[in-house]
């Protein structure tokens, strides 16, 4: 498990350190969140954040930095959770592994056979 090295820093600005290339982290400002002073000459991140919801509102940021994947991905993996629990039950780590896919072929049968679509109907 990885310790934050900068204790009491921001999450993002702690997060840099560890070494992550290639991943962007993606957190949502609060709703009273403002503009840093310098957004306009150097924004960072958080800033860029701030001025798209104001320019497309919160879901039109969401979509457009794919933030709703997360919330998909804990959905899915709270029902891996619920239905194989919290551990798995072999010893050996290849036997880990395999158990493991097996769970997942099994949670991605399932997701497949009972996913809804959605129709918009227009009322007249």
């Amino acid at each position: 498990m990885l310790r934050c090295p900068v204790e009491g820093a921001s999450t993002p600005s702690a997060m840099c350190p560890l070494g992550h290339d290639g991943v962007e982290v993606i957190i949502p400002p609060p709703k009273t969140a403002v503009p840093s002073p310098e957004a306009e000459t150097v924004p960072t991140a958080r800033d860029r954040d701030i001025l798209a919801i104001e320019k497309h509102g919160r879901m039109g940021w969401q979509k457009q930095t794919g933030y709703g994947r997360r919330s998909r991905g804990e959905t899915l993996m709270g029902r891996y959770k619920q239905i194989f629990g919290t551990a798995l039950r072999s010893r050996e780590f290849e036997n880990q592994k395999t158990e493991a896919r097996i769970n997942v072929s099994v949670l991605n049968t399932m997701a497949a056979l009972g996913r809804a679509t959605f129709e918009r109907i227009i009322a007249t």
